[in-house]
């Protein structure tokens, strides 16, 4: 029996492309709203898009095999808690990320590399006042470090969360409390430093999402999770936010290996799911102002399910 080979592990270093979506579908039947607060949060990011709500179906969506993913490839990493999960969950062996995005990489890259305990030590001592905030996100920073840092205070500070330009910082926050709304310094660390023991399982490469689904395009032991910017709100939440959308599908109908694709759900999705003959299922989800939506899932197979 002929052995298979897995895809090598990237150490690439590319550059941009991006993505535009449209639908009908079939909802998945008796689904309740996952409480994120029973999944397990991994991922220092308070990121636009998360999805950490998601996680019990990644879980079964992983588990189709008897063994542990090969890799998995994340090409649109953002928050990143899928791959986290999966490969501190043991269900997957290895896991590429993927994020174009300078200041978002540079959170992966420092949190992957030497300098982990840097930025866990940096964010617990960081004295979060308006002031030393202004200093720290309006410096241009020239060390991967200091703007993985940066992007984290931006990240807890900002509105939302959200790094696209125009953000602006908290006034009066969660009951009050202003810019320390989201600032939980001894969780951050704690976050951080637990990544430490996975860098050896993780690659995170700055790079073109599609560039990295063409790599492993043939790899039929790779798993794909792909979480592209928001169709209709990305403009808002992300700086890579204009991505061809039609290019994207044409890829992900070619992948021999399997797949889950999300997306916001709407008919200029459902009509790309339709021309290139994928399937879908809608899900519920509850959005970070508690209000519910449905979001799309697109599959080489629901079986899992």
């Amino acid at each position: 029996m002929e052995k298979k080979t897995k895809a090598p592990m990237p150490s690439i270093n590319i550059v941009e492309e991006q993505l535009t979506l449209y639908g009908d579908v079939e909802k998945l039947p008796s689904k309740t709203i996952v409480n994120v607060s029973s999944v397990p949060q991994r991922s220092p990011f308070r990121y636009a898009g998360g999805k950490t709500w998601l996680i019990p179906e990644v879980r079964k969506w992983l588990t189709q095999a008897d063994e542990p993913v090969a890799t998995l490839l994340e090409p649109f990493v953002g928050g990143g808690i899928v791959s986290l999960t999966a490969v501190a969950e043991h269900l997957a062996e290895n896991a590429v990320v993927v994020e174009l995005d300078q200041e978002v990489y540079a959170v992966w890259a420092t949190m992957l590399g030497a300098d982990n305990a840097w930025l866990a030590n940096r964010i617990y001592q960081f004295d979060l006042n308006a002031t030393n905030v202004n200093n720290i996100t309006t410096k241009q920073w020239d060390t991967l470090r200091e703007i993985a840092f940066a992007t984290i205070i931006k990240n807890r500070t900002f509105h939302g969360g959200i790094l696209a330009k125009g953000a602006g910082l908290l006034k009066n926050g969660e009951n009050g409390k202003g810019l320390a709304s989201r600032w939980y310094p001894k969780t951050l660390r704690d976050r951080i430093e637990a990544i430490a023991p996975l860098k050896n399982k993780i690659v995170a490469c700055h790079g073109n999402a599609f560039d990295f689904l063409k790599q492993y395009s043939d790899d039929s032991d790779c798993y794909h999770f792909i979480d592209p910017p928001y169709f209709q709100a990305g403009k808002r939440l992300y700086t890579h936010f204009d991505i061809d959308h039609d290019k994207l599908f044409r890829l992900v109908a070619g992948l021999k290996g399997k797949y889950l694709l999300t997306y916001d759900n709407n008919p200029q999705i459902n009509a790309l799911v339709k021309k290139y003959n994928l399937q879908s299922r809608t899900i519920p989800m509850k959005t970070t102002h508690h209000l519910q939506k449905e979001e799309l899932l697109i599959s080489d197979n629901f079986d899992w399910l």
